[in-house]
């Protein structure tokens, strides 16, 4: 005699929060000022790198390099962060 076991679904019920379309567009517009804010840092430490090289001042340079990097990181990971929680949200569906 077999049996067949039926899993349940798993996945997230956004339907459980109230305001649960409020949350998604908060969260959308917070990832798009973080975007912009991020990309507007790596304009603003390029410029000051070129700046501070044109005139020689190595300590100028050495900050705005670390302050690119930073932003830099900044920008890909608020980037990537709508991207990984859909990804996530899609694995946790199949599991």
């Amino acid at each position: 005699m077999t049996t067949a076991y039926h899993l349940p679904i798993v996945g997230p019920d956004f339907g459980a929060v109230d305001a649960a379309s409020d949350l998604g567009a908060i969260v959308g517009a917070l990832l798009t000022y973080g975007l912009i804010i991020a990309v507007l840092m790596v304009v603003v430490c390029a410029v000051t790198w070129g700046v501070g090289s044109a005139h020689g001042s190595w300590h100028v340079c050495s900050k705005a390099k670390s302050g690119l990097l930073v932003a830099l990181g900044g920008a890909g990971l608020t980037g990537g962060a709508l991207a990984w929680g859909n990804w996530l949200l899609d694995l946790g569906a199949t599991l």
